[in-house]
């Protein structure tokens, strides 16, 4: 058993699903806390006892930053953990940065859950993010990306094969009271497709409301889960779209199991844990051909993939759905999840390389990435 401290920047949306499966796990066989900012992070959704949770204030101001860099080397001065697993870029800064400069440290496992030097942004932009996180890597024993893609991507700006393994998310089995009584109504004659994220630019938000405002889709229902998450904007929603909010995660497949296909429109996206649930739920999955996507659907088996800069090949996707077809594509989808995107395999990965990373074998992470994916 080893004391392992969790740090994350905030936990709304994909990571706290994420974190909730792997502390599950962990509560059994380690010692486990939770350090989040009280920014966008619930108390009352996150699975871990109270006792064990570790709330800072935050926001996303420079003197708040050092502070909750202060705040960390507190926390880890205190529970003196033997492996600190850090969530995200903000937090893999903070904890690292503060560490840079230090001879005794624990542990450190880093996973980006998607890399700032592959967002849709300037080219010296991603060359500065890039510089950050070799400069940082020093501070890390063992990097955690959550696909192939993200990981071609790292080593093609320099970060170490040598640290480097590839862990795909994973989600557990839905309970049989998830899927019961469906929380909406949907209209059996029409194609009811869903969206669930965060309202904002890298989720291709803008672009799915713009194409179901510039096409009529009479037959099609578009609701959409979710909200923005750190700055306010204002939208122009189309009349077939249904707006719900931000839905708890217990919920989820409630609503997936009302509609017929999951949508994920995503610009950039490192994983895509929604196409995941979807599959767990056996929908279909309408999916960009960005990042990691196209390594969990696979065109015409379990969903569509569609390339992001052409929408006339999103919509020709959307007016050809046929139901039973879909239905085919869930079942294969199903079939795909348990056999690579499960949590106890990604669990298990997890546990072995804190393993390899607490005896000191770091130079043998990244010999055999197929080891741990």
């Amino acid at each position: 058993m080893a004391r392992v401290l969790h740090l994350s920047e905030f936990t709304k949306g994909g990571i706290e699903t994420h974190l909730n499966e792997v502390l599950g796990y962990q509560s059994s066989v380690h010692d486990v806390y939770l350090m989040v900012s009280e920014q966008n992070s619930s108390r009352e959704t996150l699975c871990i006892s109270p006792e064990r949770l570790i709330v800072y204030p935050y926001k996303r101001k420079p003197m708040h930053m050092l502070k909750a860099m202060s705040a960390m080397a507190r926390v880890m001065k205190e529970l003196k953990p033997d492996i600190v697993h850090v969530h995200g870029t903000f937090a893999g800064l903070f904890a690292r940065g503060m560490l840079l400069f230090r001879r005794q440290r624990p542990a450190i496992v880093y996973c980006a859950h998607g890399w700032s030097f592959l967002m849709d942004t300037s080219p010296w932009k991603k060359r500065l993010y890039a510089l950050a996180e070799r400069i940082l890597e020093c501070r890390s024993d063992a990097i955690i990306h959550i696909s192939r893609h993200e990981q071609r991507m790292a080593l093609a700006y320099g970060l170490s094969a040598r640290k480097s393994v590839v862990v795909y998310n994973g989600v557990s089995e839905r309970k049989p009271s998830d899927v019961e009584d469906p929380p909406i109504e949907t209209t059996p004659s029409c194609l009811n497709l869903l969206y669930v994220g965060r309202f904002d630019r890298q989720k291709g938000f803008d672009r799915l409301l713009d194409l179901f405002r510039q096409h009529d889709f009479p037959n099609v229902k578009l609701y959409l889960i979710g909200d923005t998450v750190l700055k306010a904007q204002t939208y122009d929603f189309p009349d077939n779209a249904v707006r719900l909010g931000w839905v708890d995660n217990s919920k989820i497949d409630r609503y997936m199991s009302a509609c017929d296909a999951v949508i994920v429109p995503s610009r950039w996206e490192g994983f895509g844990i929604v196409a995941v649930e979807a599959l767990r739920n056996g929908k279909p999955v309408i999916a960009s051909r960005r990042g990691a996507l196209p390594e969990i659907v696979e065109h015409d088996v379990n969903g569509y993939l569609f390339d992001f800069d052409d929408t006339e090949q999103l919509a020709a996707i959307i007016r050809g759905m046929d139901k039973n077809r879909l239905e085919e594509m869930g079942r294969a989808g199903r079939d795909i999840f348990l056999g690579k995107f499960h949590a106890d395999g990604m669990n298990g990965r997890i546990e072995s390389l804190y393993r390899d990373v607490l005896i000191g074998r770091r130079g043998r992470h990244a010999s055999a990435e197929g080891k741990y994916v």
